[in-house]
């Protein structure tokens, strides 16, 4: 008996058939134009533009901060390195190796030692004188390490003075030029040709008695016509004028070299002291009292403000606290008020202790003006001369 088999056919589903029924159309992707293709590669480019800027604004900005925490890190540096305590460290006090040869001068080079200061023993443009140098904190432009201070001494002897006094003299009394002077004149006068800034101090010394100061302070040398010098003193005083006012130069005479090494001390520990003074004064003025405004106490139409421009009038007088100044303003409100009270007395010594008993508070506690801020108020507001010394 044959056995009957279907032939293998494809069903088709309900499913499908509806699907065929309907003419459904298949989910093929939709091709993008040129135009959205450039739109979305311009789109591209831009985000990437945006990242890039971020992150160079990101990076500048990082940059800054370091740029200025360093700019921060080396003003305090140099800050600290401009106080007299660091400065001093940085100065070096050159000898010329003539000074050795005289007598005393172990006196300084052992001050120097002690204090250890830092000393080089080399040969100066002017014999037997005195220098400083200062390191700088970084090389400048023309890579110098240090700079020469202003500052110049030379140690001279009572010969040196009468060859000196000689040779001015003669300059002032002739047509001589100065490049003819004597041989210890004309090295000086160049060096201060060259530079102008230069400060120089001769330090005359001389151990015989004859030449010291008496019981009144006065120094002998200008005492005695007949003396060695052999000069007048009006001789002597226009030869210092001159130098004074002309070169720039100054003169002491000085017992020994104990004074030397003082004045050489005092000099290193001035210039020491000289840069940090400079940075903390070059702001503003010392006698001007501080405020809000940059022209003083503002003065209204009204006449208000006023009383404060008196106030701080008074405030600019040495040694005159706002306590002071507020005492005396309100007692008189007015300069013109004060100077009727002085019309009314009689005598000089009333007017000059008109102020002396008033009352000034401060920190809770009374005190008086007293009779020598007083006196210098009268003379402020009274003198005729402008030149008056108020203390």
């Amino acid at each position: 008996m044959s056995v009957l088999r279907r032939a293998q056919t494809w069903e088709v589903s309900e499913s499908e058939e509806s699907d065929a029924g309907r003419g459904t159309p298949s989910h093929a992707r939709k091709r993008r134009t040129k135009e959205e293709i450039e739109a979305d590669r311009q789109t591209a480019r831009e985000r990437k533009e945006e990242r890039e800027r971020q992150r160079a604004a990101r990076a500048r900005e990082k940059e800054e901060r370091r740029g200025e925490q360093q700019r921060r890190r080396e003003a305090a540096e140099n800050l600290k390195s401009l106080r007299p305590e660091n400065c001093l460290k940085s100065l070096t006090i050159c000898l010329d190796p003539a000074l050795l040869q005289q007598d005393g001068s172990d006196i300084l080079l052992d001050t120097l030692a002690d204090f250890e200061w830092r000393l080089s023993i080399q040969s100066q443009q002017l014999p037997r004188s005195i220098t400083w140098t200062r390191d700088l904190p970084q090389h400048g432009d023309d890579g110098k390490s240090s700079v020469e201070e202003e500052q110049v001494v030379l140690v001279l002897d009572l010969t040196d003075l009468m060859d000196l006094v000689v040779s001015v003299k003669k300059m002032l009394h002739s047509e001589e030029e100065e490049r003819g002077v004597g041989s210890f004149l004309s090295p000086l006068l160049e060096c201060l040709n060259r530079d102008a800034k230069k400060a120089v101090t001769l330090l005359v010394t001389d151990s015989q008695p004859d030449y010291r100061t008496d019981v009144h302070g006065v120094h002998l040398l200008y005492r005695t016509p007949g003396s060695k010098l052999g000069m007048e003193h009006l001789d002597i005083e226009e030869v210092l004028v001159h130098l004074q006012l002309c070169k720039n130069i100054s003169l002491f005479l000085l017992d020994g070299w104990q004074e030397v090494t003082d004045h050489v001390c005092a000099v290193t520990k001035a210039l020491s002291k000289r840069p940090f003074k400079l940075l903390t004064e070059r702001a503003e003025l010392p006698f001007c009292v501080d405020g809000s405004w940059a022209s003083g106490a503002r003065v209204e139409r009204d006449g208000s403000g006023l009383i404060q421009v008196w106030s701080r009038q008074i405030q600019q007088l040495n040694r005159v606290s706002p306590a002071v100044a507020s005492a005396v303003t309100a007692a008189y409100p007015s300069p013109q008020l004060l100077l009727q009270a002085y019309q009314s007395l009689g005598s000089e010594d009333e007017r000059k202790g008109l102020l002396a008993g008033l009352v000034v508070k401060s920190g809770g506690k009374e005190r008086r003006i007293g009779p020598e801020i007083s006196a210098r108020v009268y003379r402020c507001l009274t003198a005729q001369n402008g030149q008056l010394v108020l203390d």
